[in-house]
């Protein structure tokens, strides 16, 4: 039987499931209802400090630092010059037009790169808290069909295999005196990781035809409902979370709403 008290680790490892999985919902929903900067940094901020109180290393919280840093400056970028035009200008047109600077573009890609953040966050401080099999036991105490359940966590389980998968034909690729997709400059490295693709999608049929098999063999899916080996119930920390999440919910909303005026 599972017990959250037997799970160790911070207060986020503690929780049960559901808690985790509808608070997730929860605030995966305000990062888009959101659409000032003050909040929306905040709720950025706030989600990294959670990861970081529940021990999580940066390099898991972020593995692709780098790419998520291109992606920000790019926005950014893209919003400041080509922004609806009208309102305020850091620099105003020049001749033809052209060379504007929008104040509100600059604002609006701000907001944008919060809510990238913010959801980079939020799937991390999920999955890296809570085991894959007690992730399927959740979503199904939901009421979600077992089935449709553990496509969704397995799904999840596969992401960091092929991420593993791909470092080794890295260090690999190394071995042999080859080039590495993390060193040259963006068109460089698309063009090596364009040859790693055909591999990894071989070895991602390969790891579906045994996952099929070996679900055949267990007769998976055969009843509609299934007996679980876990068990969990809510506990004053869940119900203090929830109070939290929700009012938490309620000031970024309130706020939100007054910035706006």
């Amino acid at each position: 039987m599972y017990d959250a008290e037997m799970s160790g680790g911070s207060f986020l490892r503690r929780l049960d499931p559901r808690t985790k999985l509808l608070l997730t919902a929860l605030f995966t929903i305000l990062v888009f209802v959101v659409d000032t900067l003050l909040p929306a940094a905040a709720q950025m901020l706030l989600f990294f400090s959670l990861c970081l109180a529940a021990k999580i290393p940066v390099k898991k919280i972020f593995p692709y630092a780098k790419m998520l840093l291109f992606i920000i400056v790019l926005v950014i970028i893209m919003q400041t010059l080509f922004g609806k035009d009208g309102g305020r200008y850091i620099l105003k047109p020049l001749i033809g037009g052209f060379g504007s600077l929008k104040l509100d573009g600059l604002l609006a890609g701000l907001i944008v790169c919060c809510r990238i953040v913010a959801v980079s966050v939020l799937m991390p401080l999920l999955t890296l808290t809570t085991e894959t099999r007690y992730l399927t036991f959740g979503i199904s105490r939901l009421g979600i069909n077992y089935r449709y359940a553990y496509i969704i966590t397995s799904a999840l389980n596969l992401i960091p295999m092929f991420r593993d998968e791909a470092q080794l034909m890295f260090e690999a690729r190394r071995l042999r005196g080859m080039k590495s997709p993390e060193t040259g400059n963006i068109i460089t490295r698309m063009k090596e990781y364009s040859v790693m693709v055909i591999p990894l999608i071989i070895k991602a049929i390969r790891q579906a035809g045994l996952m099929g098999l070996a679900m055949d063999s267990r007769a998976f899916g055969t009843h509609k409902t299934r007996t679980w080996l876990l068990a969990s119930r809510f506990r004053a920390r869940d119900y203090a979370a929830f109070a939290a999440g929700i009012a938490y919910s309620a000031i970024a909303i309130t706020v939100n709403i007054i910035l706006k005026r």
